[in-house]
């Protein structure tokens, strides 16, 4: 068989044991999506069908049961597509069929039906039996939102039936005659058939202070066009080519954040799918195409966030009880994330050292990307919770004092309302498939960014007594946009990207720190388009870019904040590094730092393509100091504002 059937338990697991194997799988889950394509072996496809099927076959009445079925069911169409395996395309059939014998009430019954049609017809080209699935859905559901679509694909079918008996009765009528050939007679009868609209998989959507994002998921890259529209507020997306899939055909789904009300999905026409936003007082939004996997990302941004706080809770806020606005989860152990898939909403518990210790490992990263039907994506914990470790220490006392003048002497609105450090992201560079920089002796960039991330987490911790956040934790691919609105959704105070440099001259070595901002400088330039490399977004979008940038008054303080990180970078590593330059502080458009809320920079602690430097950054000492230069640039920023966590009282050995 293709998966082997796990046995049912003797006695039944309880529902709260499935809520707990349900989530496992789906991290699985996520963490295959999170990979390329090519990377996703069938190995791995079978060991999270296998995870969704230890929930129904372990708690067969439990509410997770019958989406753990839908589940397996569309990693089994997935993995069919992506190995071209009519085996595991049956398979998918079966256990779509399944469903509907052993949950007949199942609110998945209709699109299970639905879907086994397309199967059918749009992978095995068997329109007999898609015809009969098609038939029997509107024998059964006439009034179902599907069944314009099921009549439509079987006058597809009608067509292409009339079309293919037409070519033959040409072909046998010219080949009698003798006076012309096939292809001829086929060429006559106008163009071969269009090539199969472009699949939409999955809606899912994630609300910060600031803005709601929205992901689609595609199958591939697409056309698509938008257009606002008053009385009442709405926005649309147009996409071309592509056709829904069937769970997602008239579905709806509630958001009511304070930015987006509702999000409403049709098959506008037989090859463009429209996606209506139905937004609050929105100021503005954008949108772009991201891949591997593929995914259309909106932002769509509230007028209250043209007056958000710069970074960070300003003094007199209202709580969560005042306002009843959602904000991240935080100091729990456990994180909830709605997701909208093909199997419908799913309320996803993404929670820590609860795993059963019999469920299949996939080594899932608990940091997600934005792919594919992801439990929510921004819900980054904590390493110290997630691997089990005790909590943070007490955080000591704030140290309050007048905020500092920048050094060009001013006050910037951060500095003139007292606001304070408390959270900051760290962003280790690339991961997963992307390596960034590989030096001459096989240095892989990613690996050297999330060791020195990771020193530099526990320094900040202990000796600052600042919250860390981080973009990832482990050896994944998190794509530009969702670093930032890690940063943002975690109202985050400060944005620490690593990185390490590349050059095509191996003498080149140096340190440099960059915040986000225009710049004419040709090598700083360089310097960005190899960083934002693994970004896919589209020429059109220079505009919105444009604006994100220039509308920023976070620009003052990330220059401040670089300024001080570059001083302290280059002075710990010189001092035992003779001839190492101070390639100083730049401005450049960092596709990882645009949208981020709060000071931002990104620091490129070394150039890995430099063998000297290179056997340098091998060493644990070496990445020691570069934490421990970044650790007191950081602190010597959050000195200079009003609120700092012992920044003042840190042992002075202990910061040397």
């Amino acid at each position: 068989m293709l998966v082997a059937v796990l046995p049912a338990a003797a006695r039944h697991k309880s529902d709260a044991w499935a809520r707990n194997q349900f989530s496992t799988a789906e991290r699985m889950r996520e963490a295959l999506s999170g990979r390329p394509a090519g990377e996703r072996t069938r190995r791995d496809y079978e060991r999270a069908i296998n995870a969704y099927r230890r929930v129904y076959l372990g708690a067969p009445t439990s509410t997770k049961a019958d989406p753990s079925v839908v589940a397996s069911a569309e990693l089994m169409v997935e993995m069919g597509r992506r190995f071209n395996d009519d085996d595991a395309l049956r398979s998918a059939i079966k256990e779509y069929g399944f469903l509907r014998r052993e949950y007949p009430g199942s609110r998945y019954r209709f699109e299970a039906l639905f879907t086994i049609g397309e199967i059918y017809k749009d992978d095995l080209t068997d329109s007999r039996q898609a015809q009969q699935a098609f038939e029997e859905f509107l024998r059964r559901y006439p009034r179902h939102h599907l069944a314009d679509q099921a009549r439509s694909e079987l006058e597809d079918m009608a067509q292409l039936a009339r079309k293919q008996a037409d070519r033959k009765k040409v072909r046998a009528s010219r080949q009698a005659e003798e006076k012309s050939d096939a292809t001829a007679a086929d060429a006559n009868l106008g163009p071969p058939a269009a090539a199969k609209p472009t699949r939409v998989t999955g809606i899912r959507h994630w609300s910060t202070p600031d803005y709601t994002r929205v992901a689609i998921d595609l199958e591939d890259d697409v056309q698509f066009e938008s257009q606002r529209i008053e009385h009442p507020n709405r926005i649309f997306f147009d996409l071309f080519d592509t056709k829904l899939a069937s769970t997602l055909v008239g579905k709806s789904f509630d958001v009511d954040d304070g930015f987006l009300k509702k999000i409403r999905v049709s098959q506008y026409a037989a090859s463009r799918s429209r996606v209506v936003f139905e937004v609050d007082d929105v100021l503005d939004y954008n949108a772009f195409l991201l891949s591997n996997p593929t995914r259309l990302i909106i932002d769509i941004r509230g007028k209250q966030a043209a007056k958000a706080k710069p970074f960070g809770p300003m003094p007199g806020d209202a709580t969560d009880a005042d306002t009843g606005t959602k904000q991240p989860t935080q100091d729990t152990s456990a994180q909830i994330a709605t997701v909208h898939t093909e199997a419908g909403p799913k309320k996803v518990i993404v929670e820590a050292d609860n795993e059963d210790e019999d469920a299949p490992n996939l080594e899932a990263p608990e940091i997600k990307p934005v792919t594919k039907r992801s439990p929510e994506p921004l819900t980054p914990v904590p390493p110290a919770r997630r691997a089990g470790k005790s909590k943070l220490p007490p955080r000591p006392a704030i140290d309050v004092r007048e905020a500092q003048p920048t050094a060009s002497g001013d006050r910037s609105l951060i500095r003139a309302l007292g606001l304070k450090i408390g959270k900051i992201v760290i962003d280790p560079g690339h991961g997963g498939h992307d390596t960034g920089t590989i030096g001459p002796n096989g240095l892989q960039e990613k690996d050297l960014v999330l060791e020195v991330a990771r020193r530099l987490g526990k320094l900040l911790e202990t000796r600052l007594g600042a919250e860390v956040v981080y973009t990832r934790s482990d050896d994944t691919f998190i794509p530009l946009e969702t670093r930032t609105a890690i940063a943002n959704q975690q109202q985050a105070d400060l944005f620490v990207s690593v990185h390490a440099n590349s050059s095509h001259d191996p003498d080149a070595r140096g340190v440099e720190t960059y915040y986000l901002n225009f710049t004419s400088s040709r090598e700083a330039l360089d310097v960005a388009a190899r960083e934002n490399a693994a970004s896919d977004k589209s020429v059109h979008e220079l505009q919105d870019l444009v604006k994100k940038i220039a509308l920023k008054e976070k620009i003052e303080e990330s220059r401040e904040f670089a300024t001080d990180v570059q001083h302290a970078l280059h002075t710990g590593l010189s001092a035992r590094n003779p001839g190492l330059r101070d390639r100083g502080v730049k401005k450049a458009p960092f596709v990882v730092l645009i949208g981020a809320n709060m000071p931002s920079i990104l620091a490129e602690i070394s150039f890995v393509s430099n063998p000297a430097d290179e056997r340098r950054l091998e060493t644990g000492e070496y990445r020691q100091r570069i934490a421990e230069s970044l650790y007191r640039g950081i602190s010597k920023y959050a000195s200079g504002l009003s609120g700092v966590k012992v920044a003042s009282k840190i042992d002075k050995s202990e910061g040397q």
